[in-house]
């Protein structure tokens, strides 16, 4: 139960990281948020980030193995990286549209698979 919360958080976590971090490339398309200056952009994303850290910080805390978790932090950071890695191959094709998938990105995405195969394995 622990690792499908620590995961589901981890999910969480990258959504809100990912509109953080690329979100306002895509809001330059509003007419408001063109009138804003550089740092007022850093300060929403910022704000958004704050969600981020308040699912990745009980993620971590309830998935590691020394609290009672089921992962180690090695594993925990190759979970956050294929997620973060999926969640922003999945961001970029839903709001950007002229972003592809090419067959670079699924070599890529292989062999992080095979990173996540080797990481647990015992």
């Amino acid at each position: 139960m622990k690792s499908f919360l620590t995961i589901g958080l981890l999910v969480l976590s990258n959504a809100f990281m990912t509109m953080a971090w690329y979100g306002h490339l895509k809001f330059k398309e509003m007419a408001w948020f063109n009138k804003l200056g550089l740092f007022s952009i850093i300060l929403i994303s910022w704000g958004i980030a704050l969600f981020e850290y308040c699912f990745q910080v009980p993620a971590n805390r309830i998935g590691f193995k020394e609290n009672g978790g089921a992962f180690s932090l090695v594993e925990l950071k190759v979970i956050q990286e294929v997620i973060t890695l999926v969640i922003f191959m999945v961001f970029t094709l839903i709001f950007f549209k002229t972003e592809t998938f090419r067959w670079n990105h699924f070599v890529g995405f292989l062999f992080l698979v095979l990173a996540v195969y080797f990481i647990f394995r015992k």
